[in-house]
């Protein structure tokens, strides 16, 4: 055992060092344990993927205090970085500060985390007793260390959704993970001779989809003969491409219209509304995989070499087991934030601003924040996550008017369809029936009202 730590973060990614920059301006020193071997492992998983936002948004004002104080420049303000520049022009050198770099242990997965010597079913005193978080190393070896606090920062990049249309594994789908890649693969560069000359199917259709699938048509460029699928559930085609030149983000926007005028043009074989129910492998076919699904109520099948996932991810919900958590039952998402982030509801990317009021869970001072908070909602900003973690550092050191106060103003989308109704005739897809009011934010900072631009 270990000696008790003020605040235990979890995850050495943007959102974790920023709360520990937070802390740290504060008087306090967290640590923070990154499974990974690196500092920001995650975001280099996707480090060749360009963000829609600028620098501006993407670094958090207190690591940028700290920085500064360093000598570190800011990158220009209005450039969008990659996750590589994200990763090694800011997260590397924040976690290079002496006052966070000996704050942090690498290769240290939490696997669980409860009340020392206190179950979850036990009410007595509760708050009294600290937190105690199970670390497990690379060879297995485990330790525990206590902690009075703890934000869960761990993300969800890890744990993607199986894309069988029922939220579980289609049948084959684990038999075949050797043909099947996950999330935001670099199709053009360190992964092209898997997909050059080849069938490939992309199933989702957010942002992620649409960034494989313009990546696959530049592969398709040098390799004629390579062939793509989009396999998507939505209907309406119009909120999958998103706001267009409405969007505030003017890179998500222009996105979504090059992923129109793509499918507009016929490079790209478009599945939908396709439910995808099974996958087999064929031994003696012209193409390696099957893929069968529901169109329109009627059984449809086509042939793949390669599948790639972009249905999104969802958070690891077992190493908090036996913490009392106000946790959505839809979205796993932070309770209070399902409402402002629920796709059922709304549809758009501008969440409003919030932050110890909606993160505040019933065991006292634990909270799940960045991309893990939002469960498996879409349309997570770093800046959100940025906003979080600095309502949170005030209210763990008793700045309660800096933690109850709202200082963010985030970019539209331009797009907000808000009424939903479930097309029992597209076997449960989710089709809009009417657009309606657009989302609002509001923030105490500037005590002003925006709104989406509807389309």
């Amino acid at each position: 055992m270990k000696t008790q730590n003020s605040t235990a973060i979890i995850g050495a990614g943007p959102i974790g060092l920023a709360a520990a920059a937070h802390l740290i301006e504060r008087g306090e020193h967290p640590v923070i344990f990154e499974a990974g071997p690196e500092v920001g492992y995650s975001i280099k998983q996707w480090q060749h993927v360009q963000l829609f936002s600028p620098w501006k948004f993407n670094v958090d004002k207190a690591s940028k205090r700290l920085l500064k104080e360093e000598g570190w420049s800011m990158p220009p303000e209005d450039e969008l970085p990659t996750g590589k520049e994200i990763r090694e022009n800011y997260l590397l050198p924040l976690a290079s500060l002496s006052s966070l770099k000996s704050q942090i242990t690498l290769n240290s997965k939490v696997t669980a985390i409860s009340r020392k010597n206190w179950d979850k079913v036990k009410d007595h005193n509760r708050d009294e007793y600290p937190y105690i978080l199970t670390i497990e190393e690379p060879d297995g070896k485990q330790y525990q260390v206590e902690a009075e606090s703890v934000i869960d920062t761990s993300g969800t990049w890890f744990n993607p959704n199986p894309i069988g249309s029922s939220g579980i594994p289609a049948p084959g789908e684990k038999k075949n993970k050797d043909l099947i890649r996950y999330g935001i693969p670099n199709v053009k560069d360190r992964y092209h001779k898997e997909y050059q000359n080849k069938s490939v199917s992309v199933v989702g259709s957010g942002h992620s989809a649409m960034q494989v699938v313009l990546d696959l048509m530049k592969l398709q460029d040098s390799h004629p003969d390579t062939h793509i699928h989009w396999v998507m559930r939505s209907t309406n085609l119009e909120k999958v491409f998103g706001g267009g030149e409405d969007d505030q983000l003017e890179a998500r926007g222009e996105l979504g219209i090059k992923a129109r005028k793509a499918v507009e043009n016929g490079k790209i074989e478009l599945h939908t509304p396709f439910l995808l129910q099974q996958i087999n492998r064929k031994e003696n076919h012209e193409h390696a995989l099957e893929i069968i699904g529901n169109k329109h109520g009627k059984k449809k099948r086509f042939f793949t070499d390669r599948i790639i996932g972009t249905t999104g991810f969802r958070p690891d919900l077992e190493m908090i087991r036996e913490v009392r958590t106000n946790i959505d039952p839809g979205l796993e998402s932070v309770g209070d934030l399902a409402p402002l982030i629920d796709p059922n509801i709304h549809s758009c990317g501008t969440v409003h601003p919030h932050g110890i009021n909606e993160l505040k869970h019933p065991d006292e001072n634990f909270f799940i924040a960045g991309i893990k908070s939002y469960g498996r909602a879409p349309n997570f900003l770093l800046a959100t996550g940025y906003e979080q973690v600095r309502s949170i550092a005030a209210y763990l050191t008793g700045d309660y008017d800096a933690a109850h106060s709202i200082e963010l103003n985030l970019p539209e989308t331009g797009v907000c369809t808000t009424d939903f109704i479930l097309d029992e005739e597209e076997n449960g897809t989710l089709d809009t029936e009417e657009e309606s009011d657009c989302c609002t934010i509001e923030t105490q900072e500037s005590e002003q009202e925006n709104s989406c631009a509807c389309k």
